[in-house]
């Protein structure tokens, strides 16, 4: 039961850790690596609007959201507009940005801004309070993650099946010559993408730090663990990335379970290459077989 509760917790984690990174990749075909760090960010901006500026939390959870937005769109319109077609540029040039953010951030805190960096900075759960289901103890903010996770994903569901700006998003991902005849414009929609997955960062990131404390490293692992759920799940999957985010939580979750905590990433890694042997477009990835282009 615990194996249960605690792998479908950690598989709506590396779901949330993804989401950003998969909807821009899908949308755009633009591989984002600053999104670890715009997810450092945001907990780092929740955490100063909520201790230094003393704002309620709601608020400063709503307003590192609107920062990490406007950073997504920031780094398209100024960074990657001019690199559009070219994959390997807009890779170097998203690291880029994340490195001038993280170790921006490091070094602020090197600085003695509040000890960023130390290892007693995390948010607060948004209730402190455990529950007992079938004998395991859960705590709310797990319980929380499930849910506002499961909610995440069917707005995102109902945003791009629903609405008109979803149903120009999905045009471009599909087939973006025929959204252009049709008046879609390109880098406007690659800009919409940009900001909402930075969103889902910053929101990945105020409901998965409190489990935690708040770290500058953070910003790589959550790229790491992004890349491997894309990856595994096929790149501009989505059904990929859910099914993905669920082999690798519960992977991840049995084996610390079983092996210890050390075997943890051995195992993750392990998992993610022998899944790319049997499958190397990922698991619904429709990209062609490793024999199909050999």
């Amino acid at each position: 039961m615990e194996i249960l509760i605690y792998g479908a917790v950690n598989s709506m984690v590396f779901m949330l850790l993804a989401a950003g990174f998969a909807l821009v990749y899908g949308v755009s075909r633009i591989p984002n690596f600053a999104h670890g760090a715009v997810y450092v960010l945001a907990g780092f901006l929740t955490w100063s609007f909520l201790n230094d500026l003393k704002l309620p939390y709601a608020l400063a959870i709503l307003l590192s959201l609107v920062v990490s937005a406007l950073l997504g769109l920031l780094i398209y319109r100024f960074v990657l507009i001019r690199l559009r077609g070219m994959p390997t540029s807009e890779i170097i040039a998203s690291f880029a940005v994340s490195l001038v953010i993280l170790e921006g951030l490091r070094l602020q805190g090197i600085a003695g801004f509040k000890g960023f960096i130390g290892p007693f900075y995390s948010l607060p759960p948004f209730f402190d309070a455990k529950i007992n289901i079938a004998g395991v103890f859960v705590d709310f903010q797990r319980l929380f993650i499930l849910g506002i996770g499961s909610l995440i994903l069917l707005a995102i569901y109902l945003f791009t099946h629903y609405s008109k700006t979803g149903l120009k998003l999905r045009a471009i991902a599909q087939d973006e010559q025929a959204a252009m005849m049709l008046g879609i414009h390109p880098d406007r929609t690659a800009m919409l993408s940009l900001a909402l997955g930075s969103a889902l960062a910053g929101m990945a990131a105020v409901l998965v730090l409190p489990l935690g404390n708040l770290a500058v490293e953070q910003g790589y692992h959550v790229l790491i663990r992004a890349l491997a759920v894309c990856i595994v799940g096929g790149l501009g999957s989505w059904a990929g990335t859910i099914l993905a985010s669920l082999v690798l939580g519960y992977t991840v979750i049995i084996s610390s379970t079983l092996l210890g905590t050390v075997w943890e990433s051995m195992v993750l890694v392990g998992t993610i290459i022998l899944i790319l042997l049997l499958k190397p477009s990922g698991l619904l990835g429709k990209q062609k077989e490793l024999e199909e282009r050999v």
